[in-house]
């Protein structure tokens, strides 16, 4: 039986609060279960270096997680003086799932920053964190248009994101902490609202994955993402 008896496909608990950060130009509060992540949008009329005179602009995302996050108390990065390489990866995959439903040139010159700081974590922070993102550029780019700062909405598409796992050897949708920790594969789906595909990160911990059991994650990723959008558009209406 699965915690909280939730069934195989079944997502948590999910909601969006949106506006959560008030002094910034997007944001959300994404809640998967006990899974608090809070992403916030800011709006920056310079773009990176490297990118200055080619007329588009950039989307990139920071994610941390506060010290008393988890159960035990972690330290924090920037003690260390550099993030782990496992936030490296995080900040990077919210990044590129983000620039991939972006239309860079009609941004313009700017940036647009996403923090994604986790509350509390149970489980699928980067999931949550990816999910909230969008819903928070796409609040910062609605202000953009409104503002007449740009004239066209340069966020094309839609996007959620949701982890899947072989647990007890059942397909389970939207893991949480203490069914991710036994899991024998685990893995993370990003797809669009219209079911592409953005970027699949899946790992076999005790033997490989089958295709069979695969296509099962799959599936019930696809299913899951789309129920994300539904709830995503609801919270951008309210």
């Amino acid at each position: 039986m699965r915690p909280n008896e939730r069934a195989l496909d079944a997502l948590r608990p999910v909601s969006f609060e949106m506006g959560a950060s008030p002094y910034a130009e997007g944001s959300c509060l994404a809640v998967f279960g006990n899974t608090r992540v809070l992403c916030s949008a800011s709006v920056e009329e310079t773009t990176p270096p490297w990118l200055r005179g080619q007329g588009r602009g950039w989307v990139t995302a920071e994610y941390a997680m506060l010290p008393r996050a988890t159960h035990q108390r972690t330290r924090r990065e920037v003690t260390s003086g550099k993030p782990s390489g496992r936030t490296q990866e995080i900040q990077r995959l919210i990044g590129r799932s983000l620039r991939a439903v972006t239309d860079l040139k009609a941004l313009g010159e700017r940036q647009i920053i996403v923090d994604c700081d986790v509350l509390q974590a149970d489980g699928g922070t980067r999931t949550a964190a990816i999910t909230g993102a969008w819903l928070a550029l796409k609040q910062a780019v609605g202000w953009l248009v409104e503002e007449e700062v740009i004239k066209l909405d340069p966020v094309f598409g839609q996007l959620a994101a949701v982890s899947a796992g072989i647990v007890e050897g059942e397909a389970r949708l939207d893991l949480e902490y203490e069914e991710d920790r036994v899991a024998e594969a685990d893995a993370n789906f990003v797809f669009t609202a219209d079911g592409g595909v953005v970027e699949v990160q899946a790992t076999a911990e005790d033997r490989p994955i089958s295709g069979e059991q695969f296509q099962a994650l799959f599936s019930l990723a696809r299913d899951g993402v789309a129920e994300l959008c539904a709830k995503q558009t609801r919270a951008l209406g309210s």
